[in-house]
């Protein structure tokens, strides 16, 4: 956790660090370039992988977040799809 009472620049905050107000100004100081956001996914691969996955007593957590949110990606792609066939009669 940072301490917000002393000042650090809006540049090295994390979003969860950002308040409200700030957020424009925030985002204003992001690199949004398609290098930029490619870096910055890589960065939280990185990060999510070091958290979750290479740890020395790891459980099922970083996986099963993982594979649910395959899950709900999936659902979401192909939910058009499904929701016409619900109406179909099968007999």
């Amino acid at each position: 956790a940072v301490n917000l009472s002393v000042t650090v620049p809006l540049t090295q905050r994390r979003m969860m660090d950002v308040k409200l107000g700030e957020l424009p100004a925030w985002l204003g100081t992001r690199d949004l370039s398609p290098s930029g956001v490619q870096a910055a996914i890589q960065a939280g691969c990185r990060r999510y992988y070091n958290k979750y996955i290479n740890v020395k007593r790891g459980g099922f957590g970083g996986i099963t977040m993982l594979l649910v949110g395959y899950c709900v990606l999936s659902y979401t792609w192909n939910y058009e799809h499904l929701k016409h066939s619900r109406w179909r009669k099968y007999h």
